[in-house]
């Protein structure tokens, strides 16, 4: 599953540095989460950092593309091998 981010974001800049996949960038009025390289920090970490460290709550699963935990370890292989960096093992 991929993650979004609702226009309630306030635009603190804390998520972006956060995210270990670089998924976060500024958009045209407020943050946004590029679904092909969002993976909720599976491989990285047990929960998403984004949505640990918002202060306004605004990143909720998107509706649009709902990933099975499988796909998202596919994706995080997928990832690290384009960066060139060796993959941890599924937990």
């Amino acid at each position: 599953m991929a993650l979004t981010i609702t226009d309630e974001c306030i635009n603190c800049d804390v998520c972006e540095p956060e995210c270990p996949n670089d998924a976060i960038s500024m958009g045209e009025a407020f943050y946004q989460i590029a679904p092909d390289r969002c993976t909720e920090c599976v491989g990285h970490f047990d929960e998403p950092q984004c949505v640990q460290i918002c202060p306004v709550a605004c990143i909720p699963v998107h509706p649009d593309f709902v990933e099975s935990k499988e796909s998202l370890w596919a994706k995080y292989r997928r990832l690290q091998a384009e960066a060139g960096k060796p993959a941890v093992d599924q937990a």
